[in-house]
């Protein structure tokens, strides 16, 4: 029998406004100083999300505290519990919040693993967000 406090948490069933959390998300970002912030859309090319967000911290606590940080906002805005991945180590965090996918690294992994180049749809280049990417 299944453990009642291990179930996963029941996902609403109102819809999202995609481009206000894809927005949130992207506030977010800013306001925790995340550099080199690129925001990949997906929607129309893969049924896994409408965008996905790829940022870098500067330390493993700023990769950690900015994925928490997200992970409430997204609770406290529009009612729905973002999965995390990676909290513990913070090299690479990932925050599925469904129609938005938030990778979350430190500059050296995401170098290694160079996520912008793999989901780079043909000859379109990943939308760099304004603002300072120091």
């Amino acid at each position: 029998m299944a453990d009642p406090a291990r179930a996963p948490a029941a996902v609403p069933t109102q819809p999202v406004d995609v481009e206000a959390l894809h927005s949130l998300v992207m506030q977010s970002l800013d306001d925790d100083q995340a550099v080199e912030v690129v925001t990949i859309p997906l929607a129309g090319k893969s049924s896994i999300a409408d965008h996905m967000v790829i940022a870098s911290g500067k330390s493993s606590r700023q990769v950690a505290s900015m994925a928490t940080k997200l992970a409430a906002k997204i609770k406290q805005q529009f009612g729905r519990i973002a999965r995390i991945e990676g909290l513990p180590v913070a090299d690479w965090v990932l925050i599925d919040a469904d129609d938005v996918i938030v990778h979350l690294f430190r500059p050296e992994v995401r170098t290694f693993y160079n996520l912008e180049r793999m989901w780079a749809f043909g000859d379109e280049a990943p939308a760099k967000a304004a603002g300072p990417s120091a």
